[in-house]
């Protein structure tokens, strides 16, 4: 998963924003429709990526409104996934927001459904052209809410490990045994400062997404006893994240780095490999582009304690406003169905590192021959298929924001995991009572 610092403010606030978006949705938005004239219809495609991806994706763009001469697209980049959303909710009071943009699945999950602001996409789906069923499970199923579709899986994305050859190299570490579980990557974050002169070892991707992979690594869950208990501070938590806070703080073999504006913190930690300051890090599969293969490598996630690693894998959809014209919807379904086709899967994939969302990808000759001679781009979509699936906070983003809040006192403010985890689970079990008792 790959979430910036503010994803988890705005899930938090999901319930209300739901309720007061929900009376926006028969408003039109501000993409043009010209459909009548007989003009191309033109549509606004917002998108929360970094560098690499940003730019790949108006290059796709570019190639869509080429390919044919019914539909304009309009791509619009945003600071990140939580604040392409925000703005999305902002462009929905004021009758601005696009046709079409990209979304976290518990944002389909809380604003989609009946009475929701996301159109219902069942129909377009169910095409026979559209070919669902190629789609892997993994990625669809947030999409449906009781079996109608309000999104569609763009790409796939899950954390795996980057690693510097060359400092590896330098510190007399051998990556898969390194590599195989966090206490063996303890040990050769310790040899590569201490062998390589290193100012860090692993750097540790702040934010809950790190350290929730280790817990679930470890045994852990989110919720228990049918979904009606919060689980994050039990003993497979509390393990996970004081190990992480040891190293921080303790050993010091690690380290992580925080704050800035939207993905500031994540290129910081990038660069920090990249430039020699650091033997690896744990980032998404998406940071492809912005690495440097003639001397950075790739492996799965490590597990904990010896179990098998257990990494969340998550799928950014593509997603369209109930408040759409239907010539809209169909242009931005369009533009949809050519990104999500199985040779631009293909490319977004060789060129970004996301993980396909087609099944079909791995049968694309050039896609197959690209992964055999770069065993690297094939690391992420070897771990997600025995990945975790991702958490549904099914509070509308508070479970997920006291973990966010424990992750900080963690990572920044040196504080117990137990003190950090018991505290974030009585807030979150507050809320899941609060949200059992409103069903």
């Amino acid at each position: 998963m790959r979430f910036s610092k503010k994803s988890l403010k705005y899930l938090a606030l999901a319930a209300t924003a739901a309720s007061a978006l929900t009376i926006m949705a028969g408003c039109s938005n501000g993409s043009s429709n010209s459909a009548d004239s007989g003009k191309k219809v033109q549509i606004e495609f917002w998108y929360g990526l970094g560098s690499g991806a940003g730019k790949q994706m108006q290059e796709m763009i570019t190639d869509f409104n080429k390919s044919q001469n019914q539909v304009v697209v309009k791509g619009v980049q945003q600071a990140d996934y939580p604040t392409t959303w925000q703005k999305v909710q902002a462009g929905l009071a004021a009758h601005t927001a696009p046709a079409v943009f990209l979304a976290q699945s518990n944002t389909i999950q809380a604003f989609g459904g009946p009475k929701g602001v996301l159109r219902d996409l069942t129909p377009m789906v169910n095409e026979t052209s559209f070919n669902k069923s190629d789609f892997l499970p993994v990625f669809t199923k947030d999409d449906q809410i009781n079996g109608d579709t309000y999104a569609v899986p763009a790409y796939g994305t899950t954390q795996i490990e980057y690693y510097n050859e060359k400092v590896l190299k330098k510190a007399g570490v051998d990556p898969k045994t390194a590599y195989s579980t966090w206490q063996n990557l303890a040990a050769a974050s310790k040899q590569m400062k201490e062998k390589a002169g290193v100012p860090n070892g692993h750097m540790i991707m702040w934010g809950p997404d790190n350290l929730t992979d280790m817990a679930l690594s470890n045994g852990g869950q989110f919720l228990k006893d049918g979904g009606k208990k919060v689980d994050i501070n039990s003993k497979a938590w509390i393990q996970a994240w004081e190990f992480a806070r040891q190293q921080l703080f303790e050993t010091k073999n690690m380290s992580t780095i925080s704050g800035g504006q939207g993905w500031t913190y994540w290129y910081k930690t990038i660069d920090t490999v990249m430039h020699n300051q650091a033997g690896s890090y744990t980032g998404s599969s998406g940071d492809r582009a912005n690495l440097d293969f003639s001397f950075i490598n790739a492996l799965p996630q490590p597990g904990f304690n010896n179990n098998p690693a257990k990494p969340q894998a998550q799928a950014l959809n593509m997603a369209i406003p109930k408040s759409v014209t239907d010539a809209q919807a169909k242009a931005a379904f369009k533009w949809i169905e050519y990104f999500t086709n199985k040779e631009r899967q293909a490319t977004w994939s060789e060129k970004i590192g996301y993980v396909p969302v087609r099944k079909s990808v791995s049968d694309d000759a050039a896609y197959k021959k690209f992964v055999t001679a770069n065993p690297y781009a094939n690391v992420a979509f070897e771990q997600a298929q025995n990945a975790s699936p991702e958490f549904i906070d099914p509070t509308g983003g508070k479970i997920l924001a006291a973990l966010q809040k424990a992750a900080d006192e963690v990572e920044i403010q040196n504080i117990p995991a137990k003190k950090a985890l018991d505290e974030a689970a009585k807030v979150a079990q507050q809320a899941l009572d609060q949200a059992l008792a409103s069903k």
